[in-house]
């Protein structure tokens, strides 16, 4: 019998939306159909957009060590409010994610408190060699990165960052880098330091800072592979994913290098503070905009262009958050970081009532890619046999966002009185987490392991 049957369901099927109930069982999608049975629990969408859970392979829980800004708890809760199912969270925390030890003590704390599934990236510094690198990919780490070219004690800086994306390639692991070159980042900033308006900070990292990143590490990963050896293949491609792109400039270098068919193959993300939020925002935000990289001018339309051509694969929110005190600091002592796990789809929902993308494409871009790219096995498809990560959402439904409404330990939010389309109700395998309330139970989310973890098995097998 069938735990939950949601009826009279709008779906996205074949591009077109379309009528249809959806019989979940034991926390999977078992039928998508009409004239279901009336056994088991019953939810009336009443006509209701229903749309696969969210994946955002880009968040900063903060914890272990740095739980005074979020924790697993309050990081899981927003992201669930704001449609999210599914998070992958980054190494830099305290301690990093770097080694069995640190990764034991972030998956512990994951486990007691988050209630929506999750993976873990492991992290990469100068000092990382390939044995602990294979010792977290064993553990089921989904990627190692985010990778700073740029930015205090975790940056990697040349030539250590072409020897450990080879370690990366060898593995068959994919890369997460923060592409600003570093060299240049500190070069403007020693040259604008004295000049304390917040605006200043977008021209101490600026466009080219970014561009000749991302061109140095596909350049440095194209020959990691061919040193390694390991065959490129579909299925486990050795590759990079460029973190939140956000100019023209570094656009036109993945439409060059990716159609030039570089041999490596690579997806790039973008953040919603990127297509949302620009240059003049300083004037509202202060050293809240404060954030890397940096507020733009003019990028927006090419980053739109870019988003709707595909250029850009997926979206992820870079949540990242801080106190307000912290923030209210001068521009160079505030920490950089927006939270954002919770407006990125409300405000990507609303963008395609603005016919600013069309409702395929964000969910393509938010669900389907992100598991294809991070093999998420079983995330991202309102199909037969995929989790039943769901959202219920009625699309008429604007408000105006407040910070003071939203779940994160935050508290505040860049994007206070834009509009946004927010979900009604998420189910994460079949179970309610929101509701307009929280709903989810500390702890009943799950580590989605990654491919070095399945590997492994597999091999014991054979």
């Amino acid at each position: 019998m069938p735990d939950t049957i949601i009826k009279n369901a709008r779906i996205l099927w074949k591009n077109e939306l379309q009528s249809a109930d959806i019989t979940i069982t034991d926390g999977k999608i078992e039928k998508i159909g009409k004239n279901t049975p009336r056994d088991g629990n019953t939810i009336d969408a009443r006509g209701a957009l229903v749309l696969p859970g969210i994946i955002d392979v880009h968040v900063h829980f903060r914890d272990p060590g740095l739980t005074h800004k979020e924790n697993w708890y309050t990081g899981s809760c927003a992201a669930a409010a704001g449609g999210v199912t599914t998070v992958i969270d980054h190494p830099n925390t305290v301690p990093p994610t770097l080694d069995k030890k640190s990764f034991k003590l972030k998956l512990t704390s994951a486990k007691r408190k988050s209630i929506i599934d999750f993976g873990i990236n492991g992290g990469v510094v100068p000092s990382s060699d390939p044995q602990k690198m294979q010792e977290l990919w064993n553990l089921g780490v989904t990627a190692f990165g985010e990778i700073f070219m740029a930015d205090g004690e975790l940056a990697v800086g040349e030539p250590d960052l072409e020897r450990l994306l080879r370690s990366v390639a060898e593995l068959r692991a994919v890369a997460c880098i923060h592409a600003e070159n570093g060299e240049l980042c500190s070069h403007f900033t020693e040259e604008l330091r004295g000049i304390r308006r917040p605006d200043i900070y977008s021209r101490a990292r600026p466009n080219i800072c970014e561009a000749i990143a991302i061109e140095q590490v596909l350049e440095m990963q194209e020959a990691s592979v061919q040193r390694s050896g390991v065959k490129v293949r579909d299925d486990a491609p050795a590759r990079t994913h460029i973190c939140h792109l956000s100019t023209r400039e570094g656009v036109g270098v993945i439409r060059r290098m990716r159609y030039g068919q570089k041999e490596v193959p690579f997806t790039c993300e973008v953040a919603p503070h990127h297509i949302f939020l620009q240059h003049k925002d300083w004037d509202r935000l202060g050293t809240f905009g404060k954030m890397n990289p940096p507020l733009r001018k003019r990028c927006l339309q090419h980053l739109w262009n870019a988003l709707n051509d595909r250029t850009i694969d997926i979206i992820a929110s870079d949540h990242a958050p801080h106190t307000e005190e912290e923030k209210r600091a001068n521009i160079w002592d505030a920490p950089a970081g927006v939270p954002g796990v919770e407006t990125m789809f409300p405000l990507m929902l609303n963008a395609v009532k603005q016919n600013l993308v069309p409702l395929w494409r964000v969910i393509e871009a938010m669900t389907l890619k992100p598991a294809q790219i991070f093999g998420l096995t079983g995330k991202g498809r309102i199909a037969k046999g995929y989790d039943a990560d769901l959202i219920i959402v009625d699309t008429r439904n604007v408000r105006e966002i407040k910070g003071e409404e939203l779940h994160s330990k935050a508290g505040w939010t860049p994007f206070e009185g834009k509009e946004g389309i927010f979900p009604e109700m998420v189910m994460s395998r079949g179970e309610i987490v929101y509701d307009g309330e929280i709903a989810g139970r500390k702890g009943r989310g799950r580590f989605l392991c990654g491919k070095g973890l399945d590997d492994r098995a597999a091999e014991a097998q054979d």
